[in-house]
């Protein structure tokens, strides 16, 4: 390690990891519950989870190829929290197979007898067929494993011989895994959330999806980052001023989500077609009317004010608040965006204890992960050659 790189690595207390267990055990066991009692709503609120840490992870994983390509400095001290949470991707493979056993509770369009009498679903079933699904998602899922495996043992393997080629190999990487990321993520988001509703499309769904999967994956990194830097983690010369980006780039995906979901909902209703229309209905008939209109303030107005000004980007209180409320943000919209299937043609509560079960393992998930990764890892890249630019941000 240079000697003017003057970071040391802190264990994290095993209270934390116990913390992640205990998380885990009970969402497991309040999930196998849910099953048992309701295994069609089951597997619907365990497709929020699954989708949840899949645009977290992934997620993350794009903001580590982001920070390569585009040579941003201020990020690189906090580029192992990104890395950390992408560790959540080889946990895929395993997640997914619970919602293999519900294909025919979650997609209409896997009941032979219907796609029989449907033209439209006939036309569409060369992509719409389990065997298909299944590769897509196994490619999907490997694709990621692979650039994950990439891009950590590059960056790890610096921390041991400090070779700058592997900072370049991975701009390389980079270069390559941006325009895959744009289509295994529109893929996944177009198989698992629009096909719920087969008859209905969106041209930008996926962008939507990337839209809010960012903004759940900057929350965590900065959530966490906060909370680091206040413990005594991290770099003794990072300072509040080194949030301003994250919080900066937290409030333009706000944005960002805000334009796309109304650009969304413009044009299906000028248009207005009833294989498309529909969709929005679904949400605007009984309770499913106020959790749409509530997540217009959650998920926009509200954070949009919350991360407004300039000193809110900087202010580690604030930080860790809108960070909290925009990973809820995230789950309702997710929530708004699946259970409209479930509840179709259903006299049953929009809410129940099912939809707070199964969060508990994603939350235990990415504890767990990211305790085990630091405790064989710097949570700094301590070699890279742009750590001390990033150590000397200003704004």
């Amino acid at each position: 390690m240079p000697d003017n790189i003057e970071y040391k690595k802190k264990e994290i207390p095993g209270s934390v990891e116990k913390i992640g267990w205990i998380l885990l055990g009970l969402g497991v066991i309040l999930g196998a519950v849910a099953f048992l009692v309701d295994s069609s709503r089951a597997f619907f609120t365990y497709l929020i989870t699954f989708m949840f840490v899949l645009s977290v992870a992934v997620g993350a994983l794009f903001i580590v190829a982001l920070e390569y390509l585009a040579g941003a400095d201020w990020s690189v001290p906090f580029r192992r929290i990104p890395e950390f949470f992408a560790g959540a991707i080889p946990f895929l493979a395993l997640l997914v197979i619970p919602l293999l056993f519900g294909f025919h509770d979650l997609f209409h369009w896997t009941h032979t007898e219907d796609v029989e009498a449907d033209k439209i679903l006939q036309g569409k079933t060369p992509y719409l067929n389990e065997v298909f699904f299944i590769i897509r998602t196994v490619f999907c899922i490997g694709v990621w494993y692979i650039f994950y495996r990439l891009f950590t043992r590059n960056s790890r393997k610096q921390d041991e011989t400090g070779d700058q080629l592997l900072t370049r190999k991975n701009i390389t990487l980079s270069a390559i895994f941006i325009p895959v990321f744009a289509v295994t993520i529109t893929i996944a988001a177009v198989d698992w959330l629009m096909t719920l509703e087969p008859h209905w499309f969106s041209t930008i769904f996926g962008i939507y999806f990337f839209s809010g999967s960012m903004i759940a994956t900057l929350a965590a990194i900065t959530l966490t980052a906060v909370l680091l830097k206040e413990k005594g983690y991290l770099h003794p010369k990072i300072t509040n001023e080194h949030f301003y980006s994250l919080g900066a780039l937290m409030f333009a995906f706000v944005n960002f989500w805000a334009y796309i979901a109304f650009s969304q909902y413009m044009l299906i209703w000028y248009a207005d077609l009833p294989e498309t229309t529909f969709w929005f209905l679904q949400r605007w008939e009984g309770p499913m009317m106020y959790i749409s209109i509530g997540l217009i303030f959650v998920h926009f107005v509200i954070p949009y004010f919350g991360l407004v000004s300039l000193p809110s980007k900087t202010d580690p209180k604030r930080l860790k608040i809108m960070s909290v409320w925009l990973l809820f943000a995230h789950g309702l919209n997710l929530y708004w965006l699946i259970m409209p299937t479930y509840f179709s043609g259903k006299e049953v509560p929009v809410i129940t204890w099912m939809d707070f079960t199964f969060p508990l393992i994603a939350i235990a998930l990415f504890i767990i992960i990211f305790v085990i990764h630091a405790k064989k890892f710097n949570l700094m890249p301590v070699r890279d050659p742009k750590l001390r630019k990033g150590l000397d941000f200003h704004l």
